[in-house]
């Protein structure tokens, strides 16, 4: 099965994506760490991709594709893959539908208010990388980490107005691919509130696992 996930930032993508890797025996294809591997070995894929970002610029859609096609092709992506961060676009879609037939597209449901409390009320230790939440998994003592006592931070991309403006992104480019694929018949959509375990299992049901 070839699976994109759709969901908001935060809605718990990769937490569903890292279990459905093993439960489905597909490996996650992720275009930021097919980009690095390109640059990385230097191949010609990488270097165009390179010369992008060097001058402060995104890397075309069709470059992107090219690469992406390149790494479907592997061995280890003929029973299904996993997509992981595209397509983010309408125009990716259409561009992704003439090397790849996407099975379907799972689509978490949480609403904007629920992310913003998951994402907002984050607390991270910058010195041992715990992450700590302020009500579902808060520290013995406030805002000290349990591990090794030192203040907890909020990250950069958890303060709300940064969640806010992502949140509003999503709305803009990437929700519009709910209709794009349900149009194609291949949209499941799932509750995302109802905790990991609840989540996983309803993930197994739509996908027939």
């Amino acid at each position: 099965m070839n699976l994109i996930l759709l969901g908001a930032p935060g809605a718990g993508k990769g937490t569903l994506a890292a279990y459905l890797i093993e439960k489905m025996g597909v490996p996650s294809v992720s275009t930021g760490n097919i980009l690095r591997e390109a640059i990385a070995n230097n191949t010609p894929l990488g270097a165009k991709a390179k010369q992008f970002m060097d001058a402060g610029q995104l890397v075309p859609d069709r470059l992107v594709i090219d690469l992406l096609k390149d790494r479907i092709a592997e061995d280890d992506c003929k029973n299904g893959f996993i997509l992981d961060g595209f397509p983010r676009t309408i125009p990716q879609a259409e561009e992704l539908d003439k090397i790849a037939n996407i099975d379907c597209a799972l689509s978490l449901e949480v609403p904007d208010e629920v992310i913003e409390g998951r994402m907002t009320g984050r607390r991270v230790c910058l010195k041992c990388g715990a992450t700590y939440h302020i009500v579902a998994n808060p520290p013995k003592q406030e805002n000290t980490c349990d591990n090794c006592a030192e203040p907890l931070h909020i990250r950069k991309d958890d303060k709300a107005e940064v969640v806010k403006s992502r949140l509003a992104t999503y709305h803009e480019q990437t929700e519009p691919l709910k209709e794009y694929y349900g149009k194609q018949g291949k949209v499941k959509s799932i509750d995302g509130t109802q905790g990991i375990e609840e989540t996983k299992r309803l993930a197994e049901k739509a996908l027939g696992l």
